[in-house]
């Protein structure tokens, strides 16, 4: 693209030395969700009251303390909305609403009204400073600016009286403080704070200035220099709360929150998976797994993902990206055949772990078990994938162990119908051809009829008994009445196969286990055979009978067709 005189890098912060970069993060912020508002307002079909007070009591059971719950003022709906809440009582005592509401007067009465019988509110507030906005939507200047957001103080502070019996808490935002003059947004934030005063009157009343990402612009250093420079530079830091609202223009919303946390900042104001305007609100569920996987206490339960992701689409009718970092479909999926093997091996050395050791399975940051996704899913297949994939699907969800060096083979076979189909193939199709190519198959060798008789060796010695084995078997269509002696009845079988023109071979590897439980279980065999012109090939049985099981799988290898 040609770069021309529209656009120029953003205006960093005048900062010579710097604190955040040394620091990292230990605690979980306060979390506030604005979805109810802000991803709300976001959708092409809003969300219903009957919708949103399900959103509001899914919120609260994964641990939200302060919630955003809309624009009162704005529309009957969300007055309605409003007082549902607190008239059906949906609102814990450990919880607190947050309304949101322009500096404008009969905007801010409005809103008081709606407040009604709530135990504990913030009642945010907010007026854009930049000068895109003081510009084009206000043509005011920045003294005019200031002057809107006294003028809502001092209106909030006059109707604190139709609020008895609320507690409530104040919240400011300079709305598009990313873009506003830094030293232009403090000198706002501390006229607002001043005018408030007293209202303030200890520590669970501190005021909340929010510095909202209205428009991401910057790089995420240069937004947490601004953070820094901010609560370096403000007034009686201690007493205020310090509050993010990332939204994600350049795609580094989570970013700029884990910075801007770094710099000092106390809040964080978020969507669950990131939804809301343009590219949407930062996703806290991803700062807050980025937090979990790095031994820190998110605060809030994401222990059961799939009801929280099944309840936000239905809800909002959005969908999420299925590389969604943490919630996405296929954020534990390997198609590639080397991470497959890596993923296996990790998660098959954690067998005889403690369940709470440190986890380092290749490729996968932390346990899908602790969200509440299963191992499952967690590799696929295509033709992308390798010899350990096709054998972990089969062993996972069919319990099929096959031997490891049979793997290759298994994979082979797996990835040419994968190539031929170029799609993925689920479990259900792995399986298939597993059972199409090493179980299923009666060409050219095919067993009709099978017999044995232990016959007593010498002196009754039991490591002498012999097997006499018989059999009617069918190759390339002609039909054979065949019979050995032998160790056992595999091996009086292979025996008696030298009495028809079948190739000839040596078992050179043999596995068998049980498969399945109580009066299903059954015995499945793997056997390798080497030919007399040195090919080596893999057969699969399966038998409630031990002996049977080894000789299907000897019929099997005879059969494979590469």
């Amino acid at each position: 693209m040609k770069i021309n005189g529209k656009y120029r890098p953003f205006d960093a912060v005048p900062m010579t030395t710097r604190d955040w970069p040394s620091k990292t993060i230990t605690k979980a912020p306060i979390w506030c969700s604005v979805d109810l508002r802000d991803g709300n307002q976001a959708l092409v079909n809003p969300m219903t009251v009957e919708q949103k007070l399900e959103f509001f009591d899914i919120l609260v059971k994964i641990g939200f303390k302060e919630i955003e719950v809309g624009f009162p003022s704005a529309s009957d709906t969300e007055f309605t909305f409003m007082r549902r809440l607190i008239e059906e009582n949906h609102v814990p005592d450990d919880v607190t609403l947050q309304v949101l509401c322009q500096a404008r007067e009969h905007l801010i009465k409005r809103t008081f009204e709606s407040l009604k019988g709530c135990k504990k509110a913030i009642f945010h507030l907010y007026n854009s400073t930049s000068p895109a906005q003081r510009k084009y939507t206000f043509n005011k200047s920045k003294e005019e600016i200031k002057q809107i957001a006294i003028d809502g103080i001092r209106c909030v502070k006059s109707c604190l009286s139709m609020s008895e019996g609320t507690d409530i808490r104040l919240e400011y935002s300079p709305e598009s403080f990313s873009t506003t003059e830094i030293d232009y947004a403090l000198e706002v934030c501390e006229a607002v704070v001043k005018e408030w005063g007293d209202a303030a009157s200890d520590d669970k009343h501190k005021v909340i200035l929010n510095l909202p990402t209205t428009v991401e612009c910057a790089l995420p250093n240069q937004f947490a220099d601004q953070i820094e420079y901010f609560c370096k530079h403000i007034s009686n830091r201690d007493k205020l709360i310090i509050s993010l609202h990332n939204h994600n223009d350049r795609g580094e919303s989570v970013a700029q929150c884990e910075l801007g946390l770094l710099a000092g900042a106390d809040r964080v104001e978020g969507c669950l998976f990131g939804n809301g305007e343009r590219t949407g609100n930062l996703d806290i569920v991803n700062v807050g797994m980025n937090m979990y996987t790095q031994g820190v206490d998110p605060e809030l339960d994401f222990t059961d993902m799939p009801m929280l992701i099944e309840s936000y689409t239905r809800l909002t009718g959005m969908d999420i990206h299925p590389r969604t970092p943490y919630s996405g479909e296929l954020v534990f999926t390997a198609f590639s055949g080397s991470h497959q093997d890596a993923i296996r091996k990790g998660m098959a050395a954690r067998v005889n772990m403690d369940e709470n050791a440190y986890w380092d399975v290749p490729y996968l940051t932390f346990d899908p078990h602790d969200i509440g996704r299963q191992y499952e899913g967690i590799i696929r297949i295509n033709s992308q994938s390798g010899k350990g994939g096709a054998a972990y699907v089969l062993e996972h969800d069919f319990g099929i162990c096959a031997p490891k060096s049979m793997h290759p083979a298994i994979g082979k076979v797996v990835q040419k119908a994968a190539d031929e189909l170029q799609r993925e193939l689920q479990p259900k199709e792995v399986y298939d051809l597993f059972e199409k190519t090493w179980l299923a198959s009666k060409e050219p060798l095919n067993v009709i009829e099978i017999s044995e008789r232990h016959l007593e060796g010498e002196r009754g010695m039991e490591d002498n008994e012999q097997v006499a084995g018989m059999a009617t078997v069918q190759w390339e269509g002609k039909q054979y009445a065949i019979a050995a002696q032998g160790n056992g009845p595999l091996d009086a079988f292979v025996t008696a196969l030298k009495q028809i023109p079948a190739p000839k071979f040596n078992i050179t590897s043999f596995h068998e286990h049980s498969i399945g439980e109580g009066s299903d279980t059954k015995a499945i065999a793997y056997v390798q055979i080497t030919k007399e012109n040195g090919d080596q090939v893999w057969g699969v049985g399966k038998s409630s009978n031990v002996g049977r099981a080894g000789i299907a799988a000897v019929v099997s290898a005879i059969n494979f067709k590469a």
